[in-house]
């Protein structure tokens, strides 16, 4: 299989999948390495795919169905998994996370985060790579985006936020 094939595989790979696909899982599958994977993500890329790197892996993005609405928050990163599990267990699927950096401007981290078990492993790699949530650039202040399946879940999603104190004023 020569490179253009492999990348035509990675993109029929990534509308098939049912959820992300790590870079390791498709080298895998297609019998390279995954430094060869990521290469041709970034080609891919490049080429005017939208190929989003997620942290649990690869999602091709197509237009997906629901409302998307943006809410504000503010919480210290201890209080992340709460804030996230608020929102999923409305309906809601948390797209990104995005910070306004006083120097870098807007930061934005996809996270595609739709159920109680994505949020798991989203936290176990935040505490696997020590790493510190965008929200700590700007005192924990940060909005997500959500894609909720009605208006109703988007309201019940802030009123789950406003009540936990996470709604920023």
């Amino acid at each position: 299989m020569n490179a253009a094939q492999r990348r035509k595989r990675i993109l029929d790979e990534l509308r098939a999948a049912q959820g992300p696909l790590s870079a390791t899982a498709l080298a895998q599958r297609l019998s390279v390495s995954r430094q060869i994977i990521v290469g041709d993500v970034a080609l891919l890329r490049a080429a005017g795919e939208t190929v989003t790197a997620t942290p649990r892996g690869y999602v091709l993005d197509r237009p997906l169905p629901g409302l998307v609405r943006t809410v504000a928050c503010l919480h210290s990163g201890a209080d992340m998994e709460r804030e996230l599990t608020l929102m999923v267990d409305q309906g809601c699927t948390v797209e990104n996370v995005i910070v306004d950096h006083p120097v870098y401007g807007q930061l934005t981290g996809p996270l595609k985060l739709s159920s109680r078990y994505d949020i798991s492993e989203f936290i176990r790699k935040v505490e696997e790579c020590s790493a510190q949530p965008l929200s700590a650039l700007t005192d924990g202040v940060h909005l997500h985006t959500l894609r909720c399946p009605s208006e109703n879940a988007f309201q019940r999603t802030v009123a789950a936020l406003e009540n936990g104190g996470f709604l920023a004023k």
